[in-house]
């Protein structure tokens, strides 16, 4: 049956005239109050522009996604680390008859146990696909479960088939136009099966992170320096480097041995990793690890990584020190996400079907990119979200920055109610805020709050009732409640030494901080594999649980941002470090090592 849907997906595209298209009772689907600060109207968008939009379908079972996700990621249960495969392959053959001979057409697709959860049901096809064909289109599977298509037609027919009226959109800092609509409307018969079309009322933005500055680090790279285990030099304090992470976090030097244990590390908006950066920062940080030592590269997209160091960029030497640099001989895979993105979320989708294609996908996946949630549609942000749930139950971490603007969000900026950065409030991902210092503290910059898409769940439901209650009615109405809440857990993320562009200097950000908690997952696992055991997978079920004592509780700071304080770090869970950093061998503890 999927099979077939799939079929009819690729049939040739056929464009219908505006008089061809049926008419159909309607019903409001989204809607958006305002253009989003930073745009103006320009007027309407030209009739005969062509769209590419992608319809997201209605997924059969999400909550058996979710299920399934929590049953293999919670140490309690008996299906902990029993990952779901993709090695599921349905065949059908089809014969058709001619005069002359036949012929027999074998379709061979991939259908994971993942994939079966979120697949549309045949009825959802059926509906959507006469939709589009009594008026003239067509579509192409954009995701490997088929619940996300993509339809080529005008903005004359994208305006009579949705009830609206495209307008273009201008930026006004950077003068680029966008054609996006306040709201639409759908079909009544296709309620419950056409879960949005995109991009529509989510306008462009720009991936957020703390511009990351250098300041430059005296006589290049320093060596290293001896430490003891029980000891961090003060000059941690100020410096960060890899001997600071394995002195403050117990991170072992000796290497990994485990080749299946990879360590994916995403790159965006032409950010390109240096391999002769790494080389200089590895022989002047960590001389013990062989000069060969380098990570490998997968592109989509028509991303590259092009090794002009002048082309080299600071977030993606950031991400592949910090990962190759921590994480010893565990094999470290960038993943380059080019410009030509289809999803219309930053290539967000894109690198999670990418991998999700993968019959070995990563053990750990780490992201120091994002955006405020309210930037992307309620309906799309709570797909892609299920994205990462898929991916986390075939055994992926997933792990992102929480963002470097306090409560105001992603960036620093004007607020009245503190603002969620997304994907972090998605609760089928690990968040990483930051910390700074020694002792650590909590860094000012470190995003954290509650979303306003995502409800609290299950595993973090103690624990932030026990921290609103502590709160009282410090920022009442400022924040929801009961929205799924953020960071996870933190790193340091100040006055981190980095080598760019053979120059070496400190950087600052949760950027630095979800590769090295990444890293410390990643050898983890790697001891894990190496005695006969599952990778650790969706990582909150257990930090929450079994893994919650084995990190250390920061309980100094706030994260201020919207003309408030923002968020106290306190004992236990707080949203400004989560609940706390790693100690490691407590954690080998907590995972039966």
């Amino acid at each position: 049956m999927l099979s077939f849907a799939l079929l009819a997906a690729f049939a040739p595209l056929v464009l219908a005239s505006p008089s061809r298209l049926a008419a159909r009772s309607m019903q409001l689907h989204e809607t958006r109050a305002t253009i989003p600060a930073g745009f103006v109207q320009s007027g309407a968008a030209p009739a005969d522009q062509m769209l590419e939009l992608q319809f997201g379908l209605v997924q059969n079972n999400p909550k058996g996604l979710e299920d399934a996700l929590y049953s293999v990621s919670t140490p309690s249960s008996a299906a902990y680390g029993q990952f779901l495969s993709k090695e599921e392959v349905l065949i059908q053959t089809h014969t058709t008859s001619t005069k002359r001979n036949t012929v027999a057409y074998l379709l061979v697709r991939s259908i994971s146990k993942v994939e079966a959860f979120v697949a549309p049901t045949q009825e959802t096809v059926d509906k959507v696909q006469a939709f589009l064909s009594e008026n003239g289109l067509s579509s192409a599977p954009v995701s490997p479960a088929g619940d996300w298509i993509a339809v080529n037609m005008t903005v004359s027919q994208a305006n009579d088939l949705f009830a609206t009226q495209f307008s273009t959109f201008t930026h006004v800092s950077s003068s680029t136009n966008s054609i996006r609509t306040l709201e639409y409307s759908i079909p009544s018969d296709l309620a419950g099966h056409l879960d949005f079309v995109h991009p529509t009322i989510t306008f462009p933005t720009q991936l957020s992170k703390k511009p990351l500055v250098m300041i430059p680090v005296p006589n290049s790279v320093k060596p290293a320096v001896n430490l003891t285990s029980d000891a961090v030099p003060a000059s941690c304090d100020s410096v960060v480097t890899p001997a600071c992470l394995e002195a403050l976090y117990g991170i072992p030097t000796a290497r990994a041995t485990q080749s299946s244990n990879v360590l994916g590390v995403s790159g965006f908006i032409d950010q390109f990793a240096n391999q002769a950066d790494l080389r200089t920062f590895l022989g002047g940080l960590r001389p013990d690890l062989p000069s060969t030592t380098t990570f490998t590269l997968q592109t989509l997209d028509g991303g590259q990584n092009t090794q002009t160091l002048a082309d080299a960029g600071i977030e993606a030497d950031l991400d592949t020190q910090y990962t190759t640099g921590v994480a010893s001989g565990v094999p470290v895979t960038f993943i380059s996400v080019g410009d030509n993105t289809r999803d219309g979320v930053f290539g967000f989708l894109d690198i999670i079907n990418f991998l999700l294609g993968q019959s070995a996908p990563p053990n750990v996946l780490t992201t120091s990119y994002g955006s405020n949630e309210a930037d992307v549609s309620r309906a799309v942000a709570n797909n892609l979200c299920n994205a990462y749930a898929q991916l986390g139950a075939r055994g992926t971490s997933i792990l992102f920055s929480s963002g470097d603007g306090g409560v105001s969000g992603t960036q620093d900026g004007s607020c009245t109610t503190f603002v969620p950065s997304f994907p972090s409030g998605c609760p089928f991902l690990t968040s990483v805020g930051a910390t700074q210092g020694v002792p650590e503290t909590t860094a000012t910059f470190s995003s954290g709050g509650f979303s306003n898409y995502f409800g609290i769940p299950s595993y973090q439901a103690a624990d932030v009732a026990s921290y609103l209650t502590k709160l009282g009615n410090t920022d009442s109405g400022r924040f929801n409640r009961s929205g799924r809440a953020f960071p996870d857990v933190s790193a340091q993320g100040v006055n981190v030494e980095i080598v760019f562009q053979n120059q070496a200097g400190l950087v600052d950000g949760t950027s630095c901080s979800s590769p090295i908690f990444a890293s410390v997952i990643a050898m983890l696992n790697d001891e894990l594999v190496a005695a006969g055991k599952s990778p650790l997978g969706f990582l909150n079920p257990f930090l929450y649980s079994t893994g919650a004592s084995a990190l250390a509780d920061i309980t100094t700071g706030s994260n201020p941002g919207c003309g408030t304080n923002g968020f106290p770090a306190l004992a236990g869970w707080d949203p400004a470090t989560g609940l706390g950093t790693p100690i490691f061998a407590s954690l080998r503890t907590a995972v039966g090592l």
